[in-house]
């Protein structure tokens, strides 16, 4: 966990629905966003627009424990959710989680690929990095939460991939999918090479083995064709 902290100042909702929820937006600049998880009950509240913007345009915010300063109390929550506008970049609502220090929670970090213009599969074969994951789902305790997981592509030769078991997590991180069994054992990155010239490839081996199949044919037609003359010189 990296000593970045993040803070929003919240203040609880009590005007629900959606109109309301449309007033805020347009009126107050701010979003709804609700706090849920734990032992309590969950919480409606009211965040300025431009605090989760600022936020949100750091990638760490969205694997950290964010301190929700609601009124006067502070709460511990992870960022669970977030509903964006479809053509407009507004922020409409926000999910927390709280965090309980002493209990483990299942967290999505993003992944940080590195070493991939050294790559060997790329270097010396031509290959390009094909991403499959771009975040990973973990379990920690809050203190042990990364703010990312790192994936080395250096020695990752055409053809092969890195799948989630061979990615070094750090202690006391686990990956959520590998719980599941061998066969979430899921493809994080692939090299493969490139799609034209895997398609000249393709068209070489074919063009190859038509060359081949054209050469075979005139010794089958001269033995049938020494047959023939063959059979005529009986005849005759």
């Amino acid at each position: 966990m990296s000593g970045e902290e993040f803070e929003l100042n919240c203040s609880v909702r009590t005007d629900m629905g959606k109109g309301a929820s449309r007033r805020l937006r347009r009126l107050h600049d701010s979003i709804p966003a609700v706090l849920y998880g734990g032992k309590k009950d969950p919480v409606s509240l009211t965040i300025a627009h431009k605090d989760i913007v600022k936020a949100t345009e750091n990638e760490a915010f969205f694997s950290h424990i964010i301190t929700l300063n609601i009124e006067s109390k502070k709460e511990p929550a992870v960022i669970k959710d977030l509903q964006r506008h479809p053509a407009k970049s507004l922020i409409l609502h926000a999910d927390f989680q709280r965090v309980d220090m002493k209990q483990e929670i299942h967290v999505k970090v993003p992944i940080h690929f590195i070493n991939e213009e050294k790559c060997v599969g790329v270097k010396t074969s031509g290959g390009i990095i094909r991403r499959t994951l771009n975040e990973i789902e973990i379990i920690c305790l809050p203190k042990d939460l990364p703010e990312f997981i790192e994936v080395d592509m250096l020695e990752i030769d055409l053809g092969q991939s890195v799948h989630l078991s061979e990615i070094e997590l750090p202690e006391g991180v686990r990956s959520v999918a590998l719980t599941h069994g061998e066969e979430s054992d899921l493809s994080v990155a692939s090299v493969l090479m490139p799609r034209g010239a895997a398609e000249e490839d393709e068209l070489e081996a074919a063009a190859e083995g038509e060359e081949g199949a054209e050469g075979e044919a005139p010794a089958e037609g001269g033995e049938a064709g020494g047959e023939d003359s063959s059979g005529d010189g009986g005849d005759s």
